[in-house]
């Protein structure tokens, strides 16, 4: 029910926005997250933001340089990702919470996009 798009190959300093389509029913229900997951690392919490525009933000390295944002109307939720870093480089996913709290643990997620990759380097 989730698609992300927008990843690829970017030199540091650049910026990306990746956009997660949700082609499901409960879109404006609950809250959409972003992940990631490093090469032999676990998958990390970015960010979140509920039905409503509430934000919470996981990841202190991505402060200030992430931007998570959601058109209802669209069915979309955005990361915008800007001064981009080699450590950045990661599979990004995008999920759905299974209530209606924005949560850092993955496992309070249940529909999972396939992810797309984003990769930092000069």
């Amino acid at each position: 029910q989730l698609a992300e798009s927008g990843g690829g190959l970017v030199q540091p300093g650049e910026s990306l926005r990746l956009s997660c389509v949700d082609s499901g029913t409960t879109f404006e229900d609950r809250p959409i997250g972003w992940f990631r997951q490093a090469p032999g690392r676990e998958r990390e919490a970015i960010s979140c933001i509920s039905h409503e525009g509430g934000i919470r933000n996981f990841k202190d390295s991505a402060r200030g340089r992430f931007t998570i944002s959601r058109d209802n109307e669209k069915k979309t939720v955005y990361l915008q990702m800007s001064s981009l870093r080699p450590e950045d480089t990661a599979i990004y996913y995008c999920a759905q919470s299974i209530s209606s709290w924005c949560r850092r643990d993955q496992y309070e997620y249940d529909y999972w996009g396939e992810g797309t990759q984003v990769t930092v380097s000069s």
